[in-house]
């Protein structure tokens, strides 16, 4: 299995008797496995040269215990998570651990039976994606993109921003799948706020609309934003929206030529970002407040990241937003994101709502 690969060759380069992996992101990675919560601790991974272990309780033994790879150590009354690292520490001393997903009181629990050793390397885990990864990015992207479509349909005054995120997510889940994140939509000024905090804001003629939202397909996520407007767009809004179009073309254009000529893998996320960055200021608008991009798997925002201080090498594999925006306090904003992925000597886009300034 070669995500396990991955792992055992950390645990070597470390030179671990083991790794615990407790993110949920990474569980369902190595596992295929997501009814896992992400608001409490319901599982661990134990993985080494030898053997791997899925540790959990009751609720979960059944749904798992089946999983490829992994032997079940069931939490109960008679054997707590003690009793079972107790157990465990009888082979495994030196510990690989993912220390920024572990609570201090876990972290306490854990250095009673072994010596712990950060995995930081883990972070980038799933940078790369492979073809059947990229297949269900692409679903989602898909879905993505019948939901932005749908949508325009039911604009119109009077309606409230959370009305019309009910309708995305509504849209979405009767579609068969999830969102990958609670749907941000902001009318008029609200727009201005990169991650507005969708209201009772009712619309009105004459305003911006900017929706931001994405589908989760077989755990995997898509991520898009459009900026609208309702009513005849005037001559500032059409020149923010214009420079923002052209500041994401450029960086679109220059990775694209880049994967042709077989050079996408020498340019990191800084320069792409400085591409998109460098058009807004020129053209007399504030600096983009928020990173170019981010990588998209599992997790809406993962690795790599596309910003002025990122040093991610971009390679063939990867999948993340490029996503410029101006944003002008007192009047609006645009961000205008798609979500790419490098080829062997191409850049593929995976959203395909149309990008041309929409009145509606």
């Amino acid at each position: 299995m070669n995500k396990l690969k991955k792992i055992l060759e950390t645990i070597s380069e470390n030179k671990l008797d083991a790794a615990l992996i407790s993110s949920v992101s990474n569980i369902i990675y190595l596992t295929n496995y997501s009814n896992f919560s992400h608001l409490e601790r319901e599982a661990f991974l134990l993985i080494s040269e030898k053997k791997n272990y899925l540790i959990t309780d009751g609720r979960y033994s059944e749904a798992v215990s089946k999983i490829p790879s992994f032997e079940l150590l069931e939490i109960s009354d008679n054997n707590s998570l003690d009793d079972i690292l107790k157990s465990l520490s009888k082979k495994i001393k030196k510990l690989g651990v993912q220390d920024y997903n572990i609570s201090l009181s876990e972290g306490k629990k854990l250095k009673k039976y072994f010596k712990l050793i950060p995995l930081k390397d883990l972070e980038s885990l799933r940078i790369i994606k492979n073809e059947n990864e990229i297949q269900k990015i692409k679903k989602a992207c898909q879905i993505g993109d019948e939901a932005f479509k749908y949508i325009q349909e039911k604009i119109k005054s009077g309606v409230t921003e959370k009305e019309i995120a009910f309708e995305i997510e509504m849209f979405i889940k009767k579609s068969g799948v999830d969102i990958s994140f609670p749907p941000i939509v902001a009318f008029g000024k609200n727009s201005s706020i990169p991650h507005h905090q969708t209201g009772n804001t009712k619309l009105s003629k004459n305003q911006i609309i900017l929706l931001d939202f994405g589908v989760k397909f077989e755990n995997y996520c898509s991520d898009m934003t459009r900026t609208v407007f309702f009513g005849k767009a005037d001559d500032k809004f059409r020149k923010i929206y214009n420079t923002v179009l052209k500041s994401q073309k450029s960086a679109i254009e220059q990775l694209n030529n880049l994967a042709i000529n077989g050079k996408s893998k020498m340019v990191n996320g800084k320069s792409i970002d400085r591409i998109a960055r460098s058009h807004i200021i020129k053209n007399g608008f504030p600096t983009i407040p928020h990173s170019l991009g981010h990588g998209i798997g599992i997790e809406v925002h993962e690795p790599p990241r596309l910003s002025p201080k990122s040093k991610d090498i971009l390679k063939p594999g990867m999948v993340f937003s490029i996503e410029p925006g101006i944003y002008i306090p007192n009047y609006g904003g645009v961000r205008i994101e798609d979500l790419v992925t490098i080829r062997k000597n191409k850049l593929e886009l995976l959203t395909h709502s149309p990008r041309k300034l929409t009145e509606v």
